[in-house]
């Protein structure tokens, strides 16, 4: 994480008329440091003995605030729980089918993708999202033995 990303975080929040609570604070900075896209039971998880007194409803409460000011990404795959993702810059995902695990990946954006939807769909596309599936190293190994 570059300390700029903490702090241009939270100008986006004050100047959002969000309050920066110290709860706000620690759930935003996790965020920014973890590449796992955690669920909010993970955050509540790492945050519960710093924070006795925060609930899990707290946790998912800062989230929605935090989606709506356009900070975090919720990605929610199937039936499984929600993960959130701190907004940073436009990537893609590459999803374990075994283990669950989420690592992102830079690829040229897909600008060209919306356009042919649009054309062939007359839909005014928005935004898109591509997510490739496997198995990850460590799950590829242990089905290997």
């Amino acid at each position: 994480m570059s300390p700029n990303q903490l702090k241009e975080a939270l100008d986006t929040l004050k100047v959002s008329g969000v309050r920066i609570t110290p709860q706000r604070h620690a759930i935003l900075e996790y965020l920014i440091n973890s590449m796992a896209h955690p669920t909010a039971d993970e955050i509540y998880k790492a945050l519960e003995g710093k924070f006795p007194n925060m609930s899990v409803a707290t946790v998912y409460n800062n989230l929605r605030v935090f989606k709506d000011v356009g900070l975090v990404k919720e990605l929610t795959y199937g039936d499984s729980s929600s993960r959130f993702d701190f907004t940073t810059h436009d990537h893609y995902h590459a999803i374990c089918e075994s283990c669950g695990k989420i690592v992102d990946f830079q690829y040229p954006g897909l600008d060209e993708v919306e356009q042919f939807a649009s054309h062939v769909t007359g839909f005014k596309v928005s935004h898109h999202r591509l997510e490739v599936y496997g198995l990850c190293p460590d799950c590829a190994k242990k089905e290997a033995h």
